[in-house]
């Protein structure tokens, strides 16, 4: 109950959608009742028992008058009233007309209102599937880098995309088994006992065993929907991966590998679909032959009083009483199927709601300042940082003063993207801090800081749209000439007019229409385009080509000019004119200076020279 009603914190306003649904919902049980209600006059005025013709109890009714109602909300009284009349006035034929109008009209009204009850039910689903769908994209996107390298991908986007949509089941089909289903069962009920209550006590003793086997089929259904979900979770990643490393697959024969390993997560996913299917499917014809014994076995003992005289029962009332018990069985019938829904979209729920009780460890201060200006430098001050109990960093104390580039250099695993990652918030110190001036970061807000840095990756993150879309990517009011001095100066400009349909050219997915030096030119001029004071490169140029490394070289050289840069370089050819290197080790400053001071010096820089220059020879 717990998660069902966080769930339907997701609905609201939910007076706005449940006030109209019960209104229409009432009006729906009224009218579509009131057919049972005129059903019993009705039969036995048309058909007559006893060797009694039609003619003959025609000419009876003629002569009988019956009053009104004493009761206005007598349905029945009135239908006598008004039927007699009809038979009076306008004969059999008129009454017949009168009455099947009626049933038209009541019909009618009926389903117009049932109309309106599941236009307003499926307006609920919408309104909640948005609120929780926008409420888990929204979360994941706040989340810090960490936590995605903990997480498939796959099964992320199988909670937004599928297991959302099922959840919004859970929420509707809930309130149509709480309300509608009872309303009606209820307007049955009432009509059922005032018919006789006797034979309504006597059908209503089955119910109870119905509802034990109804009960059994479901039992397994939420444990089962859980193991579905995520087997499918596992299965979208499985998909995500193959999608994306397909190259990386073909290169290396491995398709078939990659074929069974999804065939294996298709297979128990179809597994658990088909044993759910199989209790679903089975809750429906259980319920329809057990409601249809049941019928028989009130046909039998009702028949058998009227046979024998202890039943206050006309024929028409007892055929219109087993009418109105088969309808009695719908919604029963309808709570039951409801069931295996709700239990599917709880089990969806608890995933959803996992995802969106997740915290992300890089939030804003609880009275954070904005930082529009950067003056002097960037300051490192005692900084560390760990991967759960790994260390990366080692009280690292070092500034950045503004203006200069500043280059990260080491052995791999030394901490130098970790380092840089700090700086924007990406992940937050475990001790120390990191100050932009005198601003601590974790104190300015978030946007703010960002705002402050154009950042420039070793692999080219582009989208599925036209090329000027993603070099306005932050800046999405920019102008075309905007957009082509930023191009320019990312010395991008000449093969983006040489594209088909220029900066409007669609790069396909993550760029692929596009080269890796052009990719990597175009996120250059992203950075561009904002014009920031301080830019992240790391390692911008090393998956590049010989040619398109001097290309995207001489457009970090134009991007560097008059702002403060941080650098990872993996050719260090490419960071000899820095102000200053700063050599990384084992998450440690071991050594820092310009590049004739490092190589002067003879530590672990000149080795690094070294071993670049002979594999070079």
């Amino acid at each position: 109950m717990k998660t069902y009603f966080r769930l339907l914190y997701f609905a609201k306003p939910i007076e706005k959608f449940a006030i109209p649904y019960i209104l229409y919902t009432l009006l729906y049980v009224l009218f579509s009742s009131m057919v049972y209600i005129l059903l019993p006059s009705l039969l036995n005025t048309l058909f007559v028992s006893d060797s009694v013709t039609a003619s003959h109890v025609a000419h009876v009714a003629k002569h009988l008058i019956v009053a009104k109602p004493a009761n206005v909300l007598n349905m029945s009284g009135w239908f006598k009233y008004f039927l007699n009349y009809f038979i009076n006035t306008h004969g059999e034929w008129g009454a017949l007309q009168f009455v099947c109008a009626l049933i038209v009209i009541t019909i009618f009204i009926g389903n117009f209102f049932r109309y309106l009850s599941a236009r307003t039910m499926e307006n609920l689903k919408v309104h909640t599937l948005l609120k929780l769908r926008r409420a888990v994209f929204n979360n994941v996107m706040d989340m810090h880098l960490g936590y995605f390298s903990n997480e498939r991908k796959g099964d992320i986007i199988s909670k937004i995309a599928s297991d959302v949509q099922v959840v919004q089941y859970s929420v509707t089909a809930t309130l149509q088994v709480i309300f509608k289903e009872p309303a009606t069962m209820i307007a049955f009920l009432v009509i059922l006992f005032t018919y006789s209550a006797k034979l309504t006590f006597y059908s209503l003793l089955v119910v109870p065993v119905s509802a034990f086997i109804i009960s059994k089929i479901v039992k397994r259904l939420k444990s089962q929907a859980t193991s579905a979900q995520q087997t499918y979770g596992n299965m979208i990643s499985y998909l995500d991966e193959a999608l994306s490393g397909v190259r990386i697959i073909k290169a290396f024969n491995a398709t078939d590998f990659i074929k069974k390993r999804f065939d294996t997560e298709n297979v128990r996913y179809s597994k658990i679909a088909r044993s759910m299917a199989k209790r679903q499917q089975s809750a429906s014809p259980v319920s329809e032959t057990l409601s249809v014994t049941m019928i028989a076995c009130i046909i039998l003992y009702g028949g058998y009083l009227i046979l024998n005289n202890r039943s206050s029962l006309t024929g028409g009332e007892f055929v219109a009483y087993i009418a109105v018990f088969s309808q009695l069985m719908r919604p029963a019938k309808a709570i039951s199927d409801s069931f295996s829904n709700i239990h599917s979209g709880i089990a969806a729920g608890d995933r959803v709601l996992a995802l969106i009780d997740e915290k992300p460890e890089v939030t804003d201060a609880a009275k954070p300042v904005p930082l529009h200006e950067f003056n002097e430098g960037i300051h490192f001050k005692d900084v560390s940082f760990a991967y759960d109990d790994t260390p990366i960093l080692s009280n690292i104390t070092l500034t950045v003063p503004k203006g200069k580039t500043i280059a990260l250099v080491g052995p791999s695993g030394g901490g130098k993207s970790t380092l840089m990652d700090l700086i924007p918030r990406f992940m937050d110190v475990q001790s120390g801090g990191i100050f932009i001036d005198d601003h601590d970061v974790r104190s300015v807000t978030v946007d703010s800081l960002r705002s402050l840095m154009g950042i420039v990756n070793q692999e080219s993150i582009l989208f599925n749209d036209t090329i000027f879309n993603n070099i306005a990517f932050a800046k999405p009011n920019a102008t075309q000439e905007e957009v082509e001095v930023a191009a320019r100066i990312a010395n991008a400009h000449n093969f983006i007019q040489d594209t088909e349909n220029g900066y409007q050219t669609n790069i396909g997915d993550r760029g692929t229409k596009l080269s890796g030096g052009q990719r990597q030119r175009i996120c250059i001029a992203r950075a561009v385009l904002s014009n920031p004071p301080i830019m992240l490169l790391d390692e911008a140029t090393s998956a590049l080509d010989t040619e398109s490394e001097k290309l995207v070289q001489d457009a970090l050289n134009n991007l560097m000019k008059n702002r403060t840069s941080l650098i990872i370089a993996h050719r260090l050819s490419t960071i000899q004119k820095a102000d200053m290197i700063i050599v990384l080790e084992n998450g440690r400053v071991v050594e820092q200076g310009n590049h004739q001071q490092l190589i002067n010096h003879n530590g672990l820089y000149r080795k690094l020279i070294d071993m670049q220059t002979f594999n070079a020879d």
